[in-house]
């Protein structure tokens, strides 16, 4: 094997950049009443804009948001990119194991990851598992990380493709994107990938994109805390 093997528990999120501020909303929503002199005023009164945010927010005048980009970097189990990747209005690049030679980076669930789903699909709920199922957990993913990494090194020394050689590592091995979305977007993502008691519509987000999610919205709130504040407020539902 080219690289040690690691197995993590965590993900990574970085705002790598960033063109999103509560004033980009403010002049996108009065240019429909001030046309060019819309940008005059964006900062002039705080408690005005929050106004006009919570407004925008509560009547679902969702377009000023989108006036706005945020990049995020990413690094997480293949199994999340691939639930993020439903999510259709964004822009993905992800590292390409047909270019390059994958690491032996594998997730293993952390010892407060709860194993035992309970109820049926739309209203179900998990709780935590034995110690003898975390045991189970641990040992068998890592086995067979191990040994689907072996066969990949194999196969390299072997001369096969990289493209053909990957297709026996596992949805755990640690991959790496950027993401780029407007404020709307990411409040839509939140909106799914959260679970909140304080949101107006129960989602039931898998707990590994929803450590990528809430890493992503600390991010956010630093940056539009106006946007942030109005979308907590109003239960949660992106406009």
């Amino acid at each position: 094997m080219t690289d040690e093997v690691q197995f993590r528990s965590d993900v990574t999120v970085e705002l790598v950049k960033a063109s999103a501020k509560d004033s980009d909303v403010i002049w996108a929503a009065r240019v429909s009443t001030k046309g060019e002199s819309s940008l005059d005023d964006v900062d002039s009164d705080p408690s005005a804009a929050q106004g006009l945010i919570n407004y925008l927010m509560r009547d679902r005048h969702g377009t000023p948001f989108e006036h706005t980009s945020l990049t995020y970097f990413v690094s997480a189990p293949i199994f999340v990119f691939r639930e993020f990747m439903r999510h259709r209005i964004a822009s993905y690049n992800e590292e390409s194991g047909r270019y390059r030679e994958l690491r032996p980076v594998f997730y293993v669930p952390g010892p407060e990851r709860r194993l035992v789903q309970q109820g049926k699909p739309g209203a179900y709920d998990f709780v935590e598992g034995t110690p003898e199922q975390y045991d189970v957990v641990v040992e068998e993913t890592k086995a067979a990380c191990l040994a689907a990494y072996a066969a990949y090194q194999q196969m390299l020394d072997a001369g096969v493709a990289r493209e053909v050689a990957r297709i026996v590592l596992p949805v755990g091995t640690y991959s790496s994107m950027y993401v780029t979305m407007n404020a709307r977007a990411l409040m839509n993502f939140l909106s799914l990938r959260t679970k909140h008691p304080e949101s107006h519509f129960p989602s039931f987000p898998q707990r590994e994109i929803e450590m990528v999610a809430d890493l992503m919205e600390e991010e956010w709130a630093k940056i539009m805390p106006l946007t942030h504040a109005s979308f907590v407020g109003n239960g949660r539902v992106a406009p």
